[in-house]
């Protein structure tokens, strides 16, 4: 096993990895908002870019995109690296995404938007990995601060988009989504080391210890051949003692992905079918953003104090009651406090789901493992929408709607309950 040294200070890999791979998801965060604050632009004028079906489709095949690329780059991540299949992620997407601001039609558009998302679609469960191999044992809260740039991209995204849109024009917002992971791959290059607990896996033990001792992290005495692990694959997943939390993560991971997606895309049309208005509306959705940020740095001390699977079962517990609540029609200001608080839950349940999968499964397969969860979520992440469009156009947005995501917490729960903790492997 592989664990920091016990001092004071966190040693100077830990300070890079936790840095370099928040910025990376802050990438993911840029990706969530960037078309959905572009299609209004996009879809009006008197000669648009493109047809609101034909939007509708490009939306969709980045998140394909990213799902092929969380399902196939964690798998890649176990054999060749982190730090390779990180480089390698945020490269991809950098190239596409600059790409998409000289799409010359929907087509291209979809296109770049397409092997952008797989690029990205990577980043998540190998920054994952990264930061739990180096988290000193605190898995919940190395995880859940890494998860803040998700929501923090998607606030700022959506404030540039303020700014960039009336002067410059819809491309220059891919240029800006671009331009930092360009300037983040020379810093990676430099700083980000290789994990030692994937080099304990693939029987490095020479390496690890070098990098280890660079870094400020001990390595347990035991001898390499203890340390080798089962090579990675992804078929190990599908075999006792993994198959039944498998089955369990993945159902977790796509529900609480399709409440994150869903309530980021109708939340406001959901508040205006209440009668809130329009402005409301899009405050509703701010506040529940930021909610998510101060729920993850909460839902992190809460994990590595009690345990994550009781954390995340609590926090899909919540969300599921906060959700049926918010079908009631409530004073303006006693609504605030309701989104806000619902935030802080359901957008942070699933990121405990995610450090959950990484404690629970060796190093050899710990990437792997994240990847097929982040995949499978990226499929509810692709139903979410469709389920919120569903049930709007259909007229029963509100209240159903908030009775049907409820109803989606609590079935991640259920999931969630059927899986056991195992011996901790790193």
């Amino acid at each position: 096993m592989m664990e920091a040294q016990s001092r004071s200070r966190t040693g100077p890999a830990a300070g890079w990895v936790a840095t370099l791979c928040w910025i990376a998801v802050v990438l993911d965060g840029f990706d969530l908002v960037v078309l959905g604050a572009l299609i209004p632009t996009l879809t009006g004028g008197d000669i648009p870019f493109m047809t609101p079906a034909e939007a509708t489709f490009v939306s969709t095949i980045s998140l394909v995109g990213m799902t092929f690329g969380a399902l196939m780059i964690g798998a890649l991540t176990d054999r060749i690296g982190r730090r390779k299949a990180m480089i390698w992620a945020v490269g991809a997407f950098s190239v596409a995404t600059m790409a998409c601001a000289f799409a010359h039609d929907w087509t291209t558009l979809g296109l770049f938007r397409f092997l952008a998302g797989f690029g990205l679609g990577g980043c998540l469960p190998t920054a994952i990995a990264m930061v739990t191999e180096f988290s000193r044992g605190q898995t919940g809260k190395a995880s859940t601060r890494v998860m803040t740039g998700y929501h923090v991209g998607a606030v700022a995204t959506a404030l540039l988009g303020l700014i960039l849109l009336p002067t410059l024009g819809w491309r220059s917002m891919f240029v800006a989504g671009a331009v930092p992971g360009f300037i983040l791959l020379p810093m990676m290059w430099r700083h980000l080391p290789e994990s030692p607990a994937f080099l304990l896996a693939k029987g490095r033990r020479a390496e690890a210890e070098t990098v280890a001792r660079d870094n400020g992290l001990t390595l347990d005495p035991a001898p390499v051949a203890q340390q080798a692990e089962e090579p990675a694959s992804g078929g190990v997943l599908f075999r006792a003692p993994f198959l039944r939390n498998s089955l369990g993560i993945w159902v977790t991971s796509f529900m609480g992905l399709l409440l994150v997606y869903a309530l980021n895309t109708w939340l406001p049309t959901l508040m205006v079918s209440a009668g809130y208005g329009l402005s409301r509306g899009l405050w509703f959705l701010l506040l529940m953003n930021v909610g998510a940020v101060v729920g993850l740095l909460i839902a992190g001390h809460v994990g590595d104090r009690i345990g994550l699977k009781p954390a995340a079962l609590i926090w899909f517990l919540a969300s599921a009651v906060l959700l049926a609540a918010l079908s009631v029609k409530l004073p303006v200001v006693a609504l605030y406090v309701v989104i806000f608080i619902t935030g802080c839950f359901v957008f942070s349940a699933q990121v405990l789901v995610y450090a959950y999968t990484a404690a629970n499964h060796p190093p050899a397969i710990r990437a792997t493992a994240l990847g097929m969860a982040a995949g499978i979520g990226r499929l509810g992440a692709i139903s979410g929408p469709l389920l919120g469009g569903t049930l709007v156009t259909m007229g029963v947005g509100h209240p159903w709607g908030f009775y049907v995501f409820a109803a989606v917490g609590l079935a991640a729960a259920i999931a969630l309950a059927t899986t056991q903790v195992m011996r901790r492997t790193a």
